[in-house]
């Protein structure tokens, strides 16, 4: 892993190499555990290993590539620190190590280097990309067509000189002189005197179609009116795995999903409200609320009143005091704050009516008796919720009768795959005709 920092005293700034080392290691030695080893093998360069896993996780590294942008460039903008991650035999990595930083510039423009082969990923804060690590096709293919250009700049003494006494005859003019003397030689001539068939060039590969966004949007249902209000943005990856546990990996999820969803904006039309995901204890952190914060500043002010911040991994009895400071940290960008649990007894009565205007249950991953179970429980406390002022989400339905039972239980507000697919927009606050409920 190589780090390029927009501010070393490399370049003539004030960040020492020592200080973004010093950063780097502190954070690799509490996130990068046994048996899990690591080491600095040259300025800026380090060297991971990991048996258990067959690639490096590029969400971790950009987590990395977060804190230290959090923790050497306090409220600069985005893109102060760059991660180039390469993954290949030992002695490709330690080359890869000691590149100069003209070859990582090529490494980050597409460009490519000439060493051994490996996976290489250019890393920031804002954006994971995997780049060639052998020259692009289009380098490849531009040496030969040069060579011909080149030949042509040869000096003539290094061909043999033509004599001054002997007149130059084009294969084509020969041919029509010997005509006249002999129809057999002219022949044969002529046929020489034709160009070779020149080999059709070879045809660039197709491009392989782009990976599907990481990222999609879960239409938010009000069965009572039989309409869509709005839309929460989700991850694919939660389609075939359960999400990470470790805090690292979930701002990193948290602030792909703050980006892509600020892209959704101008192409959000009449979807409503729209839901971004916080992790309840990186709410807590200021190392994680600084990197928040950062992709916060970009949201436009005008869009405030139609966003809310779902608060995942709510504790069943979280403490008011940081519920308090976390309203304070969301409110300035968001509307609505969205409490999002997985007890269905949560004791909302405990709970200041201001300090949430929703609480939705997940449902557990059990069988579907366990989850309609969950859900009549969360609905027996209906009450005690208007009382607040609270409303009741119910989010991860998978199956028609767990829609019925919400239906049944006059909970108002439902999503998750049995209502629509992960779609690649918001949906439009609108009637369900015609739209994409896929239980009605």
């Amino acid at each position: 892993m190589r780090i390029l920092v927009a501010g070393t005293a490399e370049a003539g700034r004030s960040i020492p190499v020592s200080q973004v080392e010093a950063a780097a290691d502190l954070y690799l030695k509490h996130r990068w555990k046994a048996p899990r080893r690591y080491g600095a093998v040259a300025p800026l360069a380090f060297v991971l290993a990991d048996s258990r896993a067959e690639s490096l996780d590029p969400a971790e590294m950009q987590t990395l590539a977060v804190e230290l942008e959090a923790g050497l460039f306090p409220g600069r903008e985005a893109g102060q620190v760059c991660l180039l991650t390469f993954e290949g035999d030992e002695t490709a990595v330690l080359q890869f190590a000691s590149l100069s930083q003209a070859a990582l510039a090529g490494l980050i423009a597409g460009r490519g280097y000439a060493g051994p082969p490996g996976h290489v990923q250019v890393i920031t804060a804002e954006e994971i990309r995997a780049v060639p690590s052998a020259p692009s096709e289009a380098v490849v293919e531009e040496a030969p067509r040069a060579a011909p250009d080149a030949a042509a700049l040869t000096p003539a003494q290094d061909a043999p000189a033509a004599s001054a006494a002997e007149p130059i005859v084009e294969p084509a003019a020969e041919a029509a002189t010997a005509d006249a003397k002999d129809p057999a030689q002219s022949a044969t001539l002529a046929a020489a005197a034709k160009p070779a068939t020149a080999k059709p060039p070879p045809q660039p590969e197709k491009p392989k179609p782009p990976p599907p966004p990481a990222t999609g949007w879960w239409g938010v249902y009000h069965p009572p009116s039989e309409s869509f209000v709005g839309a929460m943005i989700g991850l694919r990856s939660d389609l075939l795995s359960p999400r990470p546990t470790e805090d690292a990996a979930l701002l990193s999820r948290d602030l792909n999903c703050l980006n892509d969803a600020q892209a959704s904006f101008a192409k959000a039309g009449d979807a409503g409200m729209l839901f971004v995901p916080f992790s309840f204890w990186n709410l807590t952190s200021p190392a994680s609320q600084e990197a928040y914060k950062r992709r916060l500043s970009r949201y436009p002010m005008a869009m405030q009143a139609r966003l809310g911040a779902t608060i995942y991994d709510t504790p069943r009895e979280p403490s008011l005091g940081l519920l308090s400071q976390i309203r304070a940290f969301l409110q300035p960008h968001f509307a609505y704050i969205d409490l999002n649990i997985t007890e269905p007894n949560f004791p909302v009565g405990t709970l200041p009516g201001d300090l949430a205007t929703s609480i939705t249950l997940t449902l557990p991953d059990d069988d579907l008796r366990m989850r309609i179970e969950a859900i009549a429980k969360f609905a027996s406390a209906q009450s005690a919720y208007r009382a607040k002022g609270v409303r009741q989400g119910v989010t991860g339905l998978r199956d028609a009768r767990e829609l019925d039972a919400c239906r049944a239980a006059g909970l108002r507000f439902v999503s998750g795959p049995a209502i629509t697919d992960l779609m690649a927009s918001p949906i439009g606050a609108a009637s369900a005709q015609g739209l994409p409920l896929k239980v009605a």
